[in-house]
C-alpha cells in the first residue's frame, strides 16, 4: 500500500483525544485516516458518529477510513429494478431480522470467488457480534428451505444505518435483503444508508456518491435523532 503523505498513529494504541478530524484523511489511498487503536463499542460507535469505520486485514494494524466522495442510500428515494420487483413478488425467500447475526456476519467473511483473504477478521466479528449483543448493530437474512443464502448487516446509530457487508449464495438473495432493509429503514424514519466505498455494484443498486463534507454534516444532523419507536421490532415487506 503506497501512502503518500505522513498518516495519523494513535499513540500506544490508545485513543485519548478522539480520532482526528475525518477531512484529513488521506487521497491516496483514498479515505486512509489512522491506524491503530482498538475495536471496542465505544471506539467504533464513536467512530461512525463521525464518518470513520475500520478496514483492514489481519497482517495489517487496525486501519480507520473516510473515502471521498461516499457512497450512499436514500432509503425514502430507492428504487428497484424490474427483475428485482418480479423477484420480491415470487416470496422466493423468508426474509428476517437479527434472527442470526453471526451467522450473516461470518457468511459475509467467508472467502469469495478468488479472493484470497478477508478484511472481516476474526477480531471484527467478534467486535460486531458484541455490538449486536448491546442492541447496536443488526442483520437482515434471506432464508430458503430453512438455510441462510443471503443477508447484510451493518450499525444503527440515530437515524442511519452504516452498512458494513452483504453476501449472496442463492441468486439475488443479498438485493432482495437490501430492499426489505431500506424499506424499513424508510418506514422507521432512517434518512441515510450508508454503503461505504463506491463500487459499480453498490451504484447498479441504487446508491448514490456524496461529497465527505455533505456526509458528515448529515452525520452530525441525523446521528443524535431517534428513528421511530418500532424500528427493528415491526418488519413489512416491500410493495
Amino acid at each position: 500500500m503506497a501512502i503518500s503523505q505522513p498518516l495519523y498513529w494513535i499513540a500506544g494504541n490508545v485513543l485519548v483525544d478522539g480520532f482526528p478530524d475525518a477531512n484529513a484523511a488521506l487521497t491516496e489511498p483514498d479515505g486512509l485516516l489512522a491506524a491503530g487503536g482498538d475495536l471496542e463499542p465505544g471506539t467504533l460507535l464513536d467512530a461512525y458518529r463521525r464518518g470513520i469505520f475500520p478496514w483492514y486485514v489481519s497482517a495489517q494494524p487496525i486501519l480507520w477510513w473516510s473515502p471521498d466522495p461516499r457512497c450512499v442510500f436514500r432509503p425514502a428515494a430507492m428504487t428497484r429494478s424490474r427483475s428485482l420487483r418480479k423477484r420480491l413478488r415470487q416470496q422466493r425467500f423468508e426474509v428476517t431480522i437479527d434472527r442470526d447475526f453471526p451467522a450473516v456476519i461470518r457468511a459475509c467473511a467467508a472467502p469469495r470467488g478468488d479472493r484470497a483473504g478477508t478484511w472481516i477478521v476474526d477480531d471484527m466479528v467478534r467486535a460486531y457480534v458484541r455490538l449486536h449483543a448491546l442492541g447496536h448493530a443488526h442483520s437482515v437474512e434471506c432464508w430458503r428451505a430453512g438455510r441462510l443464502v443471503g443477508g447484510i448487516y451493518g450499525l444503527a446509530i440515530g437515524r442511519v444505518f452504516f452498512g458494513e457487508s452483504m453476501f449472496s449464495a442463492d441468486r439475488d438473495a443479498s438485493k432482495v435483503a437490501l430492499a426489505w432493509l431500506a424499506h424499513n429503514l424508510d418506514a422507521w424514519r432512517y434518512a441515510l444508508l450508508d454503503g461505504q466505498v463506491t463500487s459499480g455494484h453498490l451504484l447498479s443498486l441504487g446508491a448514490e456518491t456524496m461529497p465527505r463534507a455533505r456526509f458528515l454534516a448529515r452525520l452530525a444532523e441525523l446521528c443524535p435523532q431517534a428513528p421511530a419507536a418500532d424500528a427493528w421490532r415491526s418488519w413489512n415487506a416491500p410493495s
